[in-house]
């Protein structure tokens, strides 16, 4: 006589996911609709810096729009990092609780690096450089969290794609981030002149550390 042993399938429901896409869109939705100007001049960023030069103001960095679109950057990322996780087996793509310790993980390291970044402006007396820097590397990192959001829906909802798409997608945010970065040192390069010795220790401390150290700890946690 035949033995069956019934087992129970977990699946983990999306609706958690879901909503927040449905929120982050209609926060593109909505912004793109009350600051319709800004709007079109943002989604231009890739090809002009029409937006640079026009919201170039260090108030723009605690505007609405940009703190919206910070948020809709943080949800992305984090969706994104996640997916990585589970592609590398080491989560669940599909799991909340993964999402909110990444989110408030990456939303901390975010905070965290700006407040550092403004107590050493202040001490070395580059404040106005680190105003400007730190706006247009967000006006960027924030347009590339955006073009991301719709690629997070697409690798959330279906199966684990070929590594080649995994690995095109990833060199792209990589290549965006870099060239963004160069695009940001080009535009300030007379005032990084005169101060090249507190732009490197900037670098360094700032910009190169965090990101080693992270990368440390996400690879041997």
């Amino acid at each position: 006589m035949n033995e069956f042993v019934l087992q129970e399938r977990m699946i983990e429901s999306r609706d958690w996911a879901t909503l927040l896409f449905t929120f982050c869109f209609v926060l593109i939705a909505v912004n793109r609709s009350v600051f319709s100007l800004r709007f079109t001049e943002f989604s231009k960023l890739a090809i002009s810096d029409k937006y640079i030069k026009i919201y170039k103001d260090s108030g723009n960095i605690t505007n609405s729009f940009t703190i919206s679109f910070f948020f809709v950057q943080l949800v992305s990322f984090t969706f994104f990092i996640q997916f990585l996780l589970s592609y590398f087996g080491k989560s669940e793509k599909t799991s909340w609780v993964t999402f909110i310790q990444i989110f408030t993980f990456l939303g901390f390291f975010i905070l965290s690096k700006y407040l550092t970044e403004k107590i050493i402006a202040t001490s070395f007396n580059i404040e106005e450089f680190n105003e400007q820097f730190n706006l247009q590397k967000v006006n960027y990192r924030t347009y590339i969290g955006m073009l991301l959001l719709p690629v997070n829906a697409v690798l959330f909802y279906n199966s684990t794609p070929h590594p080649i798409v995994v690995y095109s997608i990833l060199g792209l945010i990589i290549s965006g981030s870099v060239y963004s970065y160069l695009i940001t040192l080009k535009a300030y390069q007379n005032l990084i002149v005169g101060k090249l010795f507190y732009f490197i220790l900037y670098l360094c401390t700032l910009e190169i550390a965090p990101y080693y150290f992270m990368y440390y700890w996400f690879t041997k946690s």
